[in-house]
């Protein structure tokens, strides 16, 4: 325990806070605090699918094409209507299976596939072993998708505020539609939709916990396994049940996190109103 301190550091130390070091040092502990990194890339890689998938079906949302335009309704009110956990399961499922029907077709003999009706998969060959980094994209993917949905409606509804007769002068300069959609009306929506914006990044931030079902040993994982009764054969009770002060440390960890993105989405709608029309005038 703590072998990396000197002695005399050591003798210097008391008992109590001794164990209390090497306990929390010890090598699930380090696992623990590591896999935070699952978390936050969750939810920075979902968010940045969510957002390209958000601004895709708010164009569509709004497009002239009716087909593009029932497409673009269809992904935002679907889409929202399925439960987060239900689609955060469903999808790496039916991704997962789609691979291994796609490699069963290209590495399993017609022998294999005519005597395994039924068998999933026909052949051993088609496998498709996952690991955390794979499981890891799915979940990115799963809740991009999921909330990509409500980052369109979020971003439907800020380029609707923004000004018609500001796209018309837009227009009537010569600007091509494309260059009225994407230099005028998404440009100036920002400031609208960055409140919205702002709880649905919360609300990704918060299906980060969902990350354990997909075998991702993830902080609310670690922190059921460390908080669980924990007895050993030598030891004996090594301590009760502890999980209420492990999860005591993840409702830290997740207010820390509200409290920087308040922090930084103010910081973007600041950046967001510069130059733009306001009450009071022109924003600086």
């Amino acid at each position: 325990m703590l072998d990396f301190l000197p002695q005399w550091m050591k003798d210097g130390i008391g008992d109590d806070l001794l164990f209390w070091l090497g306990y929390f040092t010890n090598g699930k502990h380090l696992s623990w605090y590591a896999s935070v990194q699952y978390t936050l890339a969750a939810a920075l890689f979902g968010a940045l699918v969510a957002l390209l998938l958000g601004l895709a079906g708010a164009a569509a949302r709004n497009s002239r094409f009716v087909p593009l335009r029932a497409l673009g309704a269809f992904y935002i009110n679907i889409v929202r209507g399925v439960p987060d956990v239900l689609f955060f399961l469903f999808f790496p499922l039916a991704f997962e299976q789609l691979v291994e029907l796609v490699r069963a077709q290209a590495v399993c003999t017609p022998e294999s596939l005519a005597a395994n009706v039924g068998v999933w998969p026909p052949c051993d060959a088609a496998n498709w072993f996952l690991g955390t980094t794979e499981y890891l994209a799915l979940a990115c993917v799963s809740l991009g998708i999921v909330y990509g949905a409500f980052a369109a409606n979020v971003i439907y509804g800020a380029m609707s505020a923004v000004p018609k007769g500001q796209l018309e002068a837009a227009r009537a300069f010569g600007f091509s539609s494309s260059q009225v959609l994407w230099r005028f009306q998404i440009r100036q929506m920002w400031v609208y939709a960055l409140p919205g914006l702002s709880n649905v990044w919360l609300l990704l931030v918060k299906s980060t916990s969902l990350l354990s079902l997909l075998q991702i040993a993830d902080i609310v994982l670690w922190a059921d396994r460390l908080g669980s009764p924990n007895f050993t054969r030598s030891a004996g009770l090594v301590h009760p049940d502890w999980r209420w002060g492990y999860y005591l440390v993840l409702l830290v960890f997740y207010i820390l996190i509200t409290f920087v993105s308040e922090k930084a989405f103010a910081a973007l709608t600041r950046w967001a109103s510069r130059g733009m029309a306001t009450a009071g005038g022109t924003a600086a």
